[in-house]
């Protein structure tokens, strides 16, 4: 009995590494998650076909199909929409947004919804909260079939019990119980992360922080975030806040920041900062949006104070490059959508004040995900998340005792 029982629960041990080496990938062939898991491709063969047979996995044809010159394409494998689905959550400091995606990763449903979330939780709360029940109802999904929901926030999150740390950045959220708050909402598990964060989970598996060990990801959208890559995990510091590279000071009698500090990078170039710079000189009140389609097409005043953004975003990655070494800085948020109007003055800035073998060794590129960014990186927290709740699901379905 002993033999026996020690046999079944290493192969249910085996059993989680697939599930779980598959859910972070979405689609992959055997020969993917015998790589993944260092498992022999017999044992993963034998594994998937248990999986199969529950009707919990489904072959799927390679994109190579078309490309014979290489060989035979592997059969990707991936989960079958029985299996569960995952919802993400973003709450920006004006807008929340909604996705709901199946174990592939395949997105299902997405909606977005213009608010102020910062003055109130419970009002927030409410409209996410219709908002995913909308969303559930587009996707063909019931509630019974969501392994979690991740949810962001635009603000430091305590690592210890998930509330909002910060008296000033979220005022209306601090010390709410987020994901208690929502789980009662929804009748749904609920994990809660800083946005930034998110985002760089989304760049580290789908966008350009795919192959990357090291890298600092910034979203510039109205409020500067920043977040911490390190051996291809998020770095989250002792208490959550690693990465807070909008509160950096730059300027020491600059405008007050909503930290309660002077000089924050975010108070100069956050986008309604770099907004209110155009528009101060222009007396317009063009939106971020038509500020850089106007620089884009060579309106030297939208790609100076553009431009001016850059510089100072740099000289704060400066700093972090000489501390933290990354091979990356990834931009991400509203702002890097004008490309190298934004990026060269951050190359550049990082190049004067960097230690050279450090701003050598670090490539700048804007993120590839867009205002989607931090929301797939909410779908990404639950289906990479190592207490997975699918295994305990496909495992009964597949008769393996979790």
């Amino acid at each position: 009995m002993e033999r026996g029982g020690g046999l079944r629960s290493l192969r249910d041990a085996n059993q989680r590494r697939v599930i779980e080496a598959l859910g972070a990938r979405g689609v992959a062939s055997r020969a993917d998650i015998a790589r993944a898991t260092g498992l022999s491709r017999t044992t993963v063969s034998s594994l998937v076909g248990d999986l199969k047979g529950a009707g919990l996995l489904v072959e799927r044809q390679s994109e190579a199909d078309g490309d014979q010159s290489v060989g035979r394409p592997p059969v990707m494998l991936s989960f079958d929409r029985s299996a569960g689905a995952v919802v993400g959550l973003d709450f920006g400091h004006s807008h929340i947004g909604v996705v709901v995606g199946d174990l592939s990763h395949t997105v299902l449903a997405e909606s977005w919804h213009d608010l102020d979330v910062d003055s109130s939780a419970n009002e927030g709360l409410d409209m996410a909260s219709e908002l995913v029940e909308t969303a559930l109802e587009q996707a063909r999904v019931d509630k019974s079939q969501v392994l979690g929901v991740g949810m962001g926030l635009p603000g430091p999150i305590t690592t210890e019990n998930g509330t909002v740390g910060s008296t000033s950045i979220l005022p209306g959220w601090v010390g709410v119980d987020a994901a208690s708050a929502m789980r009662e909402r929804l009748g749904m598990r609920v994990r809660v992360e800083n946005d930034a964060n998110l985002g760089a989970l989304a760049e580290l598996v789908w966008g350009a922080g795919r192959g990357a060990q090291d890298f600092i990801f910034v979203s510039v959208r109205s409020g500067i975030g920043g977040a911490l890559v390190v051996d291809g995990r998020l770095y989250r510091g002792t208490g959550g806040t690693a990465g807070e590279l909008g509160h950096t000071s730059l300027r020491e009698n600059g405008e007050v920041c909503r930290c309660g500090n002077r000089g924050c990078l975010e108070t100069v170039a956050g986008t309604v900062a770099v907004a209110g710079a155009f528009n101060a000189v222009r007396g317009d009140e063009v939106a971020i949006a038509e500020l850089i389609e106007l620089a884009h097409r060579g309106d030297s005043l939208a790609q100076r104070v553009i431009a001016d953004a850059g510089r100072s975003i740099g000289i704060a990655l400066a700093n972090l490059c000489n501390v933290f070494n990354p091979e990356r800085a990834i931009i991400g948020g509203d702002l890097s959508a004008a490309g190298d109007v934004l990026l060269a003055p951050i190359t550049e800035s990082i190049s004067r004040y960097a230690i050279p073998s450090a701003a050598a060794e670090v490539e700048v590129v804007a993120g590839q995900l867009g205002r989607r960014a931090e929301v797939m990186g909410a779908l990404a927290l639950i289906l990479h998340e190592p207490e997975h709740a699918l295994f305990s699901r496909v495992a009964e379905a597949a008769g393996a005792r979790p």
